[in-house]
């Protein structure tokens, strides 16, 4: 264990508070233990003796303060997912969720934006990479390193997943620095907001898509964010055909938060994302392996 990586990592996590306390975010703490996780395929959270889940995230909980009327929140604490391990997977980790009402998720972009200069400017050893951040499109990616398009013919989940994984991610550790992957199929949408661009010269059908990003540093997925989904009947129905496709994949049935349902209407419009911290501080200290950044005690 070093105990130098870890006054390191404490630096970090003391520089992120002070960029969110800066601009008026609202620290928040909610439970770790929770009745109904949201229901992901492939997302498993650990049962609790005596009933409920260990957190895989602080979303549905931190929605719910959106919808009592609390407008800029963060938190930074431990989640935990089953049959995750490995140099960039921990059982259990360490997350920071931010959320804004009446934002979307080009503004939660430039919070992002903002920290990651902060945290180089401030303390880090290692800068980000020279040059902007890229802004890579879903459908062009696929189309340019896989080959198709996602938004064509029959929705494929396989097939979508699989080329992610060995074509996309690949493709994207080659450009190297930042790249926010942005706008996925309507089908991947999760918890996000979906939007209609209008036809163009190039695309001259209208195409729907999920305002959702995924934020790559150097090849390494660091952040997950939406333009939050408010409408209640939406979200169930995307909730019951999360737990239908979970049910034919064997995997356990998790209950439908309905006090999170009903809230959504209330907050009206928001955006947030999900942001590794471990995986933050691999890249900010040049760690390859996760377990190197935790206190393994």
């Amino acid at each position: 264990m070093n105990l130098d990586l870890l006054r390191e990592r404490a630096k970090i996590v003391q520089a992120i508070r002070r960029f969110f306390d800066e601009r008026e975010f609202v620290e928040v703490e909610t439970a770790v233990r929770i009745p109904a996780p949201a229901p992901e395929e492939h997302i498993d959270c650990p049962p609790v003796v005596g009933g409920g889940y260990l957190r895989a995230s602080p979303e549905l909980q931190m929605k719910k303060l959106l919808a009592a009327g609390m407008d800029k929140i963060y938190q930074i604490g431990p989640c935990f997912r089953e049959g995750e391990r490995g140099s960039r997977h921990n059982p259990e980790f360490t997350m920071i969720e931010w959320y804004r009402r009446g934002a979307n998720y080009l503004d939660i972009k430039r919070d992002l934006e903002s920290l990651l200069e902060g945290l180089v400017v401030a303390d880090c050893r290692s800068g980000r990479a020279e040059g902007e951040n890229i802004l890579l499109r879903v459908r062009n990616a696929y189309l340019r390193y896989a080959g198709w398009d996602p938004w064509e013919g029959d929705w494929d989940q396989d097939r979508f997943d699989f080329d992610m994984a060995t074509k996309i991610e690949p493709a994207i550790k080659e450009l190297g620095g930042g790249v926010f992957l942005m706008d996925y199929p309507p089908q991947a949408a999760s918890l996000a907001k979906l939007t209609t661009a209008l036809p163009t010269t190039n695309n001259p059908r209208p195409t729907t898509y999920a305002e959702r990003w995924e934020f790559y540093w150097d090849g390494m997925e660091l952040a997950n964010c939406f333009t939050e989904l408010c409408d209640r009947d939406e979200q169930k129905l995307r909730f019951e055909k999360a737990k239908e496709a979970r049910k034919l994949l064997k995997e356990a049935d998790y209950p439908i938060d309905s006090e999170f349902i009903d809230c959504l209407p209330k907050i009206e419009n928001a955006a947030g994302v999900a942001l590794g911290v471990d995986r933050l501080v691999m890249v900010l200290t040049k760690m390859k392996e996760i377990s190197a950044v935790r206190a393994q005690i």
